[in-house]
């Protein structure tokens, strides 16, 4: 039986579409939106929509549109669908692509790409020869009208059209009728015709790549095409081949870099983006720079000239307003997501010999030191000051710093003459390109631009003062990229003459009256406070007073950035902040934002950001701001679990915004950094108790709030240790099952942060702070200095720590936070731990030499040799690893230096020939350093 729609529940569906046109009263809309949403609970609702679609001609076209639209977001619904519902659903769209209403039609085609990829081609092979079926009609706005729909699902979805349906694969007579209609007298055509056949580039298709040369020799005859719409989808072809099967290019590559670099300089903004793509994804290959190399003479001036602004720019800017007063439009403020904090280590950044290479979370080889770095690139990077769309002149500067990165000095050869005509021209646009490519070549080139840093620094200081407020943000900008070189302690002459005019320089445009030399200022002086770290402590009241008087100057998208710059103030110079005179300056601006934003602010989440590194730096001067601070924080926890558990009970509400809950834990965090045991008034008198919302927050299903959660715990266990330990059964029972040998990618960081705190938990249970010399003269005797407490917990985490440390695709911090976990656990219980010796100690070892010396790592290796010492021949297998380890130490701590010293010594002694033959094996590295520091 075919579905037929019973009139009250066609009536009561068509009544709501036509209530929803009046959006005058915002309390209606939203009643109306939970109605629809209601509506979906029925098992026939998206066939109603489709009848009110394709069978209501009487109604406007305003209705059946919005139920055409309600039926592609309501898509979905078609998966739990009777048949009946099923085959009424798909003859009805079919039906109304093929209305008379262009309105109608458009719909109807946006729905056969919805429902055509939930369905899958083979599902619904008769929509799919339909729409190939109608590029051979007379009309030619149904034959546009199908392709383009064939386009939108090529885009979308070019793996589910690459499908044998019934003996069949479409592709095999899709590709030649697309490549025949390439040349179709209508420009349209021939665009969506090449479209669709680039779109199966990327995925390898064979019925593709079975035309290949003839795709390619299609490409060429098109790549003079009138139309600008066809010639940039030429270039999109060609840079989807470049990446895919450059091979196929590299015989025709003199003849296809013409072309790209005459496209790149094409009058239309679209092709010039589309073929400047070209060159970024050419330097990006690493193996295709020796053919970019013998082109980089004639790319590279071309990409420094696509730099220049567009008189459209221009107009869209309004560059030259000193707007600073203006309020700012809410659109301005892009959405920010918090995703709280990790704990990792710094590393040496030395590979020992035949070390593993790096790998991150999930098997890929990392060529970087932080295997959190997924990014080698933001769009944002290289020039938020212009739109926030990519465009040529972003994606010639994205190219130009990937082909720095590459080519280095060869690279800075080539545009050096050309950089001095634009730096040193009169006009601003010239000069405001070059300072754009200056900076855009900083981390590539840096080696060839240093020796020009000392007339290049302060032209760019002189150029803060060019009377264009975006020739003043770009320098600020890359003022910024050069931080670094004018950080380095190489003197009093140095910092004199680069690091403090970049300083005052950028302060100076921190309150500019243009907004966005401002943003611009704010966000350079805070790489360079990174940068400079507790250098900047001599300048800290002039750098304050500054910071603090943007408070008034600024208006909201840039208040927020401020947050940031303060923030990363106080990581830069940690305890100078604690200076009551700085405090008196910075806290009651502070303090007056705080007491302005309401719980449900979206800007009380950069405040709570910026007070988290406040707090720590300025550590017990804080005391007196911290109880309301603290209050507010467990408040804002209690109400964000409160908003979770309500969603959870009702699934049709929103989810709740996790950024509030993660950031006031985050807050919480900083505050026990910053006051310790001093805090113990606020966390036992406070309401609902801290701790217990704690609990709840290490089980959330957000892994965000997980990872924030337990980072808390760590830093608890850390600073009040007496104030967690009443709680540590329910939050230990939490800890054990966040611990996860190989966890998704999105619950990386929360399982890390359980692996740290582990650690930090088990060093101090059962006592007060630690005596680092009391264990040294304990260690020996192999004596448990743990109370009992600890014990039952340790086989449980050691049996998921040690699967994390040997698991070859767990990301690097993971390996490293297991590690010292173990080793912690170790130095407390070895007797429990020590028989597992053989099976991570190499792992143990290669996952911590390269970290650099601290408190951490130390406490580590004590364990480590508390267990070597309780089963020596635990470590004999992994010798090799376990003497690279101690030689990688720069400063050891006395404690344990002594342990090596005791530990090698004792090798020695025990077996003098067989010592002397394996360290011969050794790596001359390491003999030499074990001869020099331990004498054997």
């Amino acid at each position: 039986m075919s579905w037929i729609p019973q009139q009250p529940g066609l009536q009561e569906i068509l009544q709501t579409i036509h209530d929803s046109t009046d959006t005058s009263n915002n309390q209606t809309q939203r009643n109306i939106t939970h109605k629809l949403n209601s509506f979906t609970h029925a098992p026939d609702y998206i066939a109603y929509l489709a009848y009110i679609l394709a069978s209501l001609p009487q109604e406007e076209d305003r209705i059946r549109t919005i139920a055409g639209y309600l039926l592609k977001n309501n898509a979905r619904l078609i998966l739990r669908s009777s048949p009946e519902v099923i085959s009424f659903v798909k003859a009805a769209i079919l039906q109304a692509f093929g209305d008379p209403s262009v309105m109608i039609r458009n719909t109807a085609g946006q729905d056969i790409v919805a429902f055509l990829g939930i369905l899958e081609p083979r599902n619904w092979p008769e929509c799919l020869q339909q729409l190939v079926n109608n590029l051979d009609l007379p009309d030619m706005d149904q034959q546009e009208a199908a392709f383009n729909v064939l386009e939108k699902a090529c885009e979308d979805y070019p793996r589910k059209l690459d499908v044998e349906i019934s003996g069949t694969w479409p592709l095999e007579y899709m590709i030649p009728k697309f490549l025949m209609l390439s040349e179709h007298p209508r420009s349209k055509m021939r665009a969506h015709a090449i479209a669709c056949l680039s779109y199966f580039v990327p995925i390898n298709c064979q019925s593709l790549f079975a035309h290949i040369d003839t795709f390619i020799a299609c490409l060429f005859k098109r790549a003079s095409d009138e139309d600008p719409s066809v010639r940039r989808h030429v270039c999109q072809a060609l840079v989807l081949l470049l990446a895919s099967r450059p091979e196929k290019l590299m015989p025709e590559m003199a003849n296809v870099a013409e072309y790209m670099l005459y496209s790149t300089k094409d009058k239309n903004e679209n092709v010039a983006l589309e073929a400047c793509e070209f060159w970024l994804t050419f330097a990006e290959d690493p193996e295709l720079a020796p053919y970019l190399l013998p082109l980089l003479s004639k790319v590279a001036p071309v990409l420094l000239d696509c730099m220049v602004y567009g008189e459209d720019d221009l107009l869209w800017l309004e560059g030259d307003a000193e707007d600073a007063a203006v309020p700012d439009k809410e659109t301005d403020i892009k959405p920010r997501h918090y995703g709280g904090k990790s704990h990792g280590f710094e590393r040496e950044g030395i590979e020992a010999d035949g070390s593993k290479p790096r790998v991150g979370a999930y098997g890929e080889e990392l060529e970087d030191d932080d295997d959190e770095s997924f990014d080698d690139m933001d769009d944002d990077e290289f020039a938020d000051e212009m739109s926030t769309e990519w465009n040529l002149r972003k994606c010639a500067a994205a190219a130009l710093d990937v082909l720095a990165v590459r080519f280095g000095a060869d690279l800075l050869n080539v545009l050096l003459e050309s950089l001095k005509i634009k730096l040193w021209s009169d006009d601003w646009l010239q000069r405001e390109s070059g300072i754009l490519a200056l900076g855009a070549m900083a981390e590539g080139c840096i080696d060839a631009v240093e020796p020009h840093l000392p007339t290049l620094i302060p032209y760019l200081v002189n150029m803060l003062n060019d009377p264009k407020p975006l020739v003043r943000s770009i320098t600020c900008w890359t003022l910024g990229r050069y931080a670094s070189w004018c950080t380095q302690s190489y003197g009093d002459d140095h910092r004199n003459q680069f690091f403090i005019p970049t300083l005052e320089g950028l302060l100076r445009m921190v309150l500019d009256n243009n907004k966005r030399v401002q943003e611009a200022g704010c966000s350079a002086f805070a790489t360079l406070e990174e940068d400079a770290g507790a250098e900047l402590a001599p300048f800290l009241e002039p750098v304050l007073r500054n910071l603090v008087f943007a408070f008034d100057k600024y208006q909201h998208k840039n208040m927020l950035i401020l947050y940031d710059a303060i923030g990363t103030l106080a990581d830069a110079v940690g305890v100078a902040l604690q200076n009551p005179a700085y405090v008196e300056i910075l806290m009651p601006p502070l303090i007056k934002k705080w007491g302005k934003l309401k719980d449900d602010d979206e800007d009380l989440v950069p405040l709570l950001e910026c007070l988290a590194s406040v707090t720590i730096a300025m550590g017990p001067s804080f005391l007196p701001y911290a109880s309301p601070i603290f209050d507010r924080c467990t408040n804002l926890v209690h109400n964000a679990l409160l908003q979770y558990q309500a969603f959870q009970q009702n699934p049709d509400m929103d989810e709740p915004d996790k950024s509030f809950l993660v950031v006031a834990l985050d807050l919480l965090s900083g505050l026990t950094q910053g006051l310790g045991i001093a805090l113990e008034p606020s966390i036992t008198n406070c309401q609902p108790n801290l701790l217990s919302l704690l609990t709840v927050c290490l089980k959330h299903p957000q892994a965000p709030v997980r990872q924030s959660a337990y980072a808390l715990v760590g830093d608890m266990a850390m600073n009040c240790f007496p104030l967690l330990r009443p709680h540590m059964t329910a939050v230990m029972q939490e800890l054990i099952e966040q611990l996860d040998p190989e966890p998704k990618v999105e619950f990386v960081s929360a399982c890390n942060n359980a692996a740290w705190s582990v650690g930090e938990v088990a060093l101090r249970y059962g006592r007060g702070e630690r005596l680092a010399q009391r264990l040294f003269l304990l260690w020996l005797s192999n004596v448990d200095v743990d109370e009992p407490e600890f014990q039952r917990w340790v086989n449980p985490l050691i049996s998921r720590l040690v699967p994390i440390l040997l698991h070859p695709k767990a990301p690097r911090s993971l390996h490293e936070n297991a590690a010292v976990s173990i080793g912690r656990i170790g130095l407390m219980h070895p007797a429990m731990v020590a028989p597992l010796l053989p099976e991570f100690a190499q792992a143990w070892c290669q996952a911590l030499y390269e970290i650099r010396d601290n408190e951490e790592k130390d406490s580590a290796f004590r364990g480590l040799c508390t267990l070597v010492q309780t089963n020596p021949a635990g470590i004999m297998k992994s010798l090799l690893w376990f003497c690279n380890a101690i030689v990688r130490w720069n400063h050891p701590s006395p404690e344990l230096n002594s342990m090596f010293q005791q530990l090698l010594n004792g090798f020695k002694q025990h077996d003098t020939v067989g010592w002397a033959a394996q360290v011969a094996t050794f790596p001359p590295t390491i003999q030499e350093r074990l001869a020099q520091r331990y004498g054997v």
